[in-house]
């Protein structure tokens, strides 16, 4: 059945729809199955995520027409599918009224997405009114709050060296803290890797109270403050509580060290905002595991990784893993840049609409995956700035003079970076940096060609 008549208007405007400010407006790269018209299967799509169906039914009235999503921009040649959303279409909490991200996901993705008339379609960008923008918590905690408690300036702070304690399974509690303190003599914040919880050769609460020690120690030793992310990621949201709850009373005066990581797309809003309206003071590290699964760009269904982190935001995320934008082991390209700027900036481009965040606190990109001292110089000069927390696992431990120096080395990438100095003839006066070119030789040769004879590192050896 064709409801382009009453699901599409061409007509519109989007500067328009802006201007009147009661529309989501989303973006999606569509193709329909062969056989079916493009406005045609567009229009099936806009009537899926709002009001219609495939036939007409008895119950539609005048109002109901009145909230109807509407196609209002094609481009066939570019599979280009444009669609407004009144604001009102919408679910609310009962409770206080505020937005939730699980009824425009349940819109805009929702049932659509399996239709027999549709290839694929996948959300590239979205665009939130004043008025709906306003109905979400936002981030009540950002990297200032990390910037505060390791003493440094709350207006670029800098670069807050990280890592993932490896292997991501199999260490027990004491080994554990033992790699923390280890790292902690020579960087500022480590991370739960995403499957570390609450296993039977690591209980919860023995690796907390054996980690809130081991921070204490590398404290005294370096006199430095330390940070710990801690997973509390749980089916149950009483479970998500309890870790939280644990952790704040274990590390006591220190508890405002710690950031709570959950994984939300594989646990979904409901743990995120259950983090962030439980603890509002924590910072609430938002990890994207499984994401690969409807972000890649392999995937031709669901959304892409930039709208799941300006959608991270919205719920009140402190910080999102964003990639290496190419620079690490994971997919992704210096264009990637977008995703950064749109999570930090309070007015941004996204890849089809332009966004105007009014205010609402900033989403901390987090790095990971596959990057070392080598690859950031780099990295830095195409991202443009350092405001950020990077997490290198392997980077860090697999320096060959062990973890401490595997940090120092990436705070060091970051001073080369920002002296706009040569990595070769920077790595001569800075040993842990240099010594970075022997443990990852494979970088090295590929971004630094003679960095041996440069450094005068044994070819032999």
């Amino acid at each position: 059945m064709d409801q382009s008549n009453r699901y599409a208007d061409l007509s519109l405007k989007e500067a328009d729809l802006i201007a009147g400010g009661r529309h989501v407006l989303v973006a999606y790269i569509m193709k329909p199955k062969e056989g079916y018209g493009y406005l045609e299967t567009a229009a099936h799509f806009a009537a899926e995520s709002s009001t219609g169906t495939n036939v007409e039914v008895s119950t539609t009235d005048d109002f109901t027409r009145g909230v109807d999503a509407l196609v209002y921009e094609i481009d066939e040649a570019r599979e280009i599918t444009k669609i407004a959303y009144p604001i009102d279409l919408f679910d609310r909490n009962m409770i206080d009224g505020r937005a939730m991200l699980a009824s425009f996901l349940t819109l805009t993705i929702g049932n659509n997405q399996g239709m027999g008339d549709v290839a694929y379609a996948k959300m590239h960008d979205f665009y939130v009114p004043p008025a709906y923008l306003r109905l979400f918590d936002g981030p009540s905690t950002t990297i200032t709050d990390l910037w505060r408690v390791l003493g440094r300036p709350v207006v670029d702070g800098g670069f807050i060296v990280g890592t993932i304690i490896k292997p991501k399974l199999g260490l027990r509690p004491q080994p554990f803290a033992d790699a923390c303190y280890d790292f902690w003599l020579g960087g500022d914040f480590i991370k739960n890797d995403e499957p570390q919880g609450n296993q039977v050769f690591a209980p919860f609460k023995e690796t907390v109270q054996l980690v809130a020690d081991a921070m204490k120690r590398a404290q005294d030793k370096t006199g430095a403050a330390k940070l710990f992310s801690w997973n509390i990621t749980a089916d149950d949201y009483h479970e998500t509580i309890a870790r939280g709850e644990y952790i704040l009373e274990t590390f006591g005066p220190d508890a405002d060290h710690c950031a709570f990581l959950v994984d939300g797309y594989v646990a979904g809003p409901q743990a995120i905002t259950t983090a962030r309206r439980s603890f509002p003071r924590q910072y609430l590290h938002y990890h994207r595991a499984g994401h690969g699964a409807v972000t890649s760009p392999s995937a031709k269904r669901g959304y892409t990784a930039f709208v799941l982190a300006k959608m991270a935001r919205l719920q009140g995320a402190s910080g999102i893993h964003v990639g290496t934008m190419g620079y690490g082991k994971m997919e992704g390209e210096a264009s990637d840049t977008i995703i950064a700027h749109m999570i930090t900036e309070d007015s941004a481009d996204g890849p089809f609409f332009h966004q105007e965040w009014l205010g609402m606190n900033p989403t901390t990109p987090i790095i990971s995956g596959g990057m070392n001292a080598l690859r950031m110089p780099g990295f830095f000069a195409n991202l443009g700035h350092s405001n950020l927390v990077m997490t290198a696992g392997g980077g860090s431990f697999g320096h060959v003079d062990g973890a401490a120096a595997g940090a120092i080395s990436l705070r060091q990438a970051e001073q080369c970076w920002k002296e706009g100095a040569d990595p070769l003839e920077f790595a001569k006066d800075h040993k842990e940096f240099a010594r970075a070119f022997e443990s990852f030789p494979g970088d090295a040769d590929k971004l630094y060609p003679g960095w041996r004879e440069a450094l005068r590192v044994d070819t032999a050896a």
